[in-house]
């Protein structure tokens, strides 16, 4: 699915950051349930999540799966603990999807967190080992 991104048009293109939080949680899963996974989201009527190791991507099922919104490139690379958020790419291919983002997110920690099986509680405060990780 990631490979079908490059060759559409995109409305914007954010370098933005995913909580710590969603990341592992999307990477737990994709462990124990599967790579890759589909979620649909409720209360966005056609929506649903297409997550794979390297992109996470809001498709309209209703047209085809075109992609609404995707976060890629994931930069893990250097990343010294759990806690750290995950800087990366989203491109945002309609005008009105950057107002679904806080809602595709709470979804996916939602369904995610049941299909795991995890309790409904926040997620802890980590403090940091590594004094000059701060």
């Amino acid at each position: 699915m990631k490979s079908r991104l490059e060759d559409l048009p995109t409305f914007e293109i954010r370098q933005v950051t995913v909580n710590a939080h969603h990341y592992n949680l999307v990477q737990v899963a994709l462990k124990r349930l599967g790579d890759p996974l589909r979620i649909v989201l409720p209360g966005l009527r056609t929506l649903d999540l297409h997550l794979e190791k390297e992109a996470w991507i809001v498709v309209d099922k209703s047209l085809h799966d075109i992609p609404v919104m995707a976060w890629i490139d994931f930069a893990v690379a250097h990343r010294r603990s759990l806690h750290e958020d995950i800087p990366c790419t989203l491109k945002i291919y309609h005008s009105h999807a950057g107002i679904l983002i806080n809602k595709v997110m709470e979804a996916m920690s939602l369904l995610l967190g049941e299909q795991l099986d995890l309790p409904e509680t926040e997620p802890a405060n980590v403090v940091p080992l590594n004094k000059s990780a701060n």
